[in-house]
C-alpha cells in the first residue's frame, strides 16, 4: 500500500508540473506574439513614416532612377544592425501602383486578403512560424507608395526560467518521494498492526490488540482499529464462556449420572430399597432430561429452525399460569403474581409459557424469600416483570445476562442457571416473536428481568 500511495502522489506532482509548465509556456508565448506583434508594428509604422524623402529618387523608372533606389534600400537594410528588427524590406510601386510580392523574405507569405488589404492602403501584422511580420504603406513626395516590410522571431523569454524550473520540478519530485514515502508508512502503520493482530488472533492469540486511536477520532482507520480490538475481545470473552460452559455442563452431566451410577450399583448389591432408589433414578434422569432438551431448544433457536405458532393471546393470564405452575415446586418461596387488565398479544403461547417458566424459576433460585411477577401495559407495549429480593446483579453483568453460556464471574455475584441456557432461550425464543428483554435491579433491591411483546386491539 505504501509503494502504490508513493506512485499516486508523486504521479500527482509529475502531471501537475507538466501541466503548469505547459500552461506557464502558452501564456507566455502568446502574451509574447502580442507583444512582438504590437511593437513590431509600431516601429515599421513609424519607419514608413520617416523614410519617404530618403528614397525618393528622380526619375524611378529610369535604369539609372532603379540603381540609385536599390542602393538605397541595400543601405536601409544594412542597418538591421542598429534597429530592433530581425530583417526590413522595402517594396516600392510601379508606375501603375503595383507591388512585386516575391522580393518578400522567404519566411513571410502574405495571403490574397493581405495583398488586397495592402493595395487599398491598410496594415498587416501576423506571426507565422514562429516569425512576426508587420507591413505598413508609405507614399514617397513623388507620389509613389511604397511599403516597409519588418519581421521579428518571437521570444518568450524562458531560456533561463526553463531550466530554473526544470531544477525546481526536479527538487519538488525528490520533496514528493520523500513526504510520499514517509506520509505512506505513518498512514500504513495502524494497517499493518491491524493486519499483524489479525494474524496473531487467528493463530489463536485471542489476546492480541492494536493500539486504540482516541475518542475523537472517526476516520477509517480508527474505525478497524476499534473493530479489530472489539473482536478480539468479543472472542477472548467467547472461548472463556465456552470454558465456562463446558465446566459447567460436565458438573451438571456427572453429579446425575454419578447419582444414577450408585443407585444403579446399590440396587444390584442390595443395600437399599429399591422403590427410594428408582425414584432418586427418575429425579436425576429427568434433570438430564431438562439440560439437553434446554441444549436442543437453544441450537434450534440459533439454527432459526425452531417453530412458533402465534396466536392473539392474554400475556396476564400466562403469568398467573407460569407462577402457579413454579409455586408448587418451591414452597419456600412466595410467588405473587400482579396483574391489572389483559394484555393482549400475538404469540405462541407455548413459547411464552416456556419463557415465563425459565424467568420465574430462576428468580426462584436467587430469592431469599419472594418473587413478584408483574404485567404493565403502555406505548403499544405488554411488559412482564420478574423481581426477587436475592442479592441482584453485578453491574458489570448486566450487559451479559441473556448472553448464550453466559455466567457471573465473581462472587457473590448470582449465576443465572446451572448451565448458563436458560435466560439465553428465554432472550431467543423473545425476540424470535417480536419483542425485547432486558436485565436490572428491582426497586426494593435484588434483580429484575424482564421482557415486552407488542400489544395487538
Amino acid at each position: 500500500m505504501t509503494r502504490k500511495l508513493i506512485l499516486v502522489i508523486v504521479s500527482v506532482v509529475v502531471t501537475t508540473l507538466l501541466l503548469a509548465g505547459a500552461g506557464t509556456l502558452t501564456l507566455a508565448t502568446v502574451r509574447a506574439r502580442a507583444t512582438t506583434e504590437k511593437e513590431l508594428h509600431a516601429q515599421v509604422t513609424q519607419i514608413a513614416t520617416n523614410i519617404g524623402e530618403f528614397l525618393d529618387v528622380p526619375n524611378p523608372d529610369t535604369a539609372a532612377g532603379r540603381v540609385q533606389l536599390r542602393n538605397r534600400l541595400r543601405l536601409l537594410r544594412s542597418m538591421n544592425s542598429v534597429l530592433p528588427l530581425e530583417d526590413i524590406t522595402v517594396l516600392v510601386a510601379d508606375a501603375q501602383g503595383q507591388y512585386t510580392f516575391s522580393e518578400l523574405p522567404p519566411t513571410i507569405t502574405l495571403t490574397a486578403l493581405e495583398q488586397q488589404r495592402l493595395a487599398n492602403g491598410g496594415e498587416v501584422s501576423a506571426t507565422r512560424h514562429k516569425v512576426a511580420y508587420a507591413v505598413a504603406p508609405g507614399r514617397l513626395p513623388s507620389g509613389r507608395n511604397f511599403l516597409v516590410v519588418g519581421t521579428r522571431k518571437v521570444d518568450a523569454g524562458l531560456g533561463a526560467a526553463v531550466r530554473l524550473f526544470l531544477w525546481a520540478g526536479a527538487a519538488t519530485i525528490l520533496l514528493g518521494l520523500a513526504a510520499a514515502w514517509m506520509l505512506g508508512r505513518r498512514l500504513t502503520k495502524p494497517i499493518r498492526d491491524a493486519s499483524a493482530a489479525a494474524h496473531q488472533i487467528a493463530a489463536g492469540q485471542l489476546s492480541a490488540r492494536v493500539e486504540q486511536p482516541p475518542p475523537e477520532r472517526n476516520d477509517e482507520v480508527a474505525e478497524l482499529q476499534r473493530s479489530i480490538n472489539h473482536m478480539a475481545s468479543t472472542l477472548e470473552r467467547s472461548r472463556g464462556l465456552e470454558q465456562q460452559f463446558l465446566l459447567s455442563v460436565s458438573h451438571d452431566l456427572r453429579t446425575p449420572l454419578t447419582s444414577i451410577s450408585g443407585y444403579a450399583e446399590a440396587i444390584d448389591d442390595g443395600t437399599i430399597d429399591p422403590r427410594r432408589a428408582a425414584g432418586v433414578i427418575r429425579g436425576e434422569s429427568k434433570r438430564l432430561e431438562r439440560l439437553v432438551a434446554d441444549l436442543l431448544d437453544l441450537a434450534k433457536l440459533q439454527a432459526k429452525s425452531f417453530t412458533f405458532q402465534p396466536v392473539r393471546m392474554d400475556l396476564a393470564a400466562a403469568v398467573h399460569t407460569a407462577v402457579d405452575g413454579v409455586a408448587s415446586t418451591r414452597q419456600e418461596i412466595a410467588f405473587h403474581p400482579f396483574t391489572a387488565s389483559p394484555a393482549m398479544v400475538m404469540a405462541d403461547p407455548d413459547r411464552v409459557a416456556q419463557a415465563l417458566a425459565n424467568l420465574t424459576e430462576n428468580a426462584g433460585k436467587y430469592a431469599r424469600s419472594t418473587v413478584k411477577v408483574a404485567v404493565h401495559t403502555g406505548d403499544g407495549w405488554a411488559t412482564v416483570t420478574v423481581d426477587d429480593d436475592g442479592p441482584g446483579i453485578a453491574p458489570h453483568d448486566l450487559p451479559h445476562v441473556f448472553e448464550r453460556l453466559y455466567t457471573a464471574r465473581l462472587e457473590p455475584q448470582r449465576k443465572e442457571n446451572s448451565s448458563g441456557l436458560g435466560l439465553a432461550i428465554v432472550r431467543e425464543l423473545v425476540t424470535s416473536m417480536g419483542g425485547e428483554v432486558a436485565a436490572g435491579n428491582a426497586p426494593d433491591g435484588g434483580a429484575r428481568l424482564s421482557f415486552r411483546l407488542p400489544l395487538v386491539p
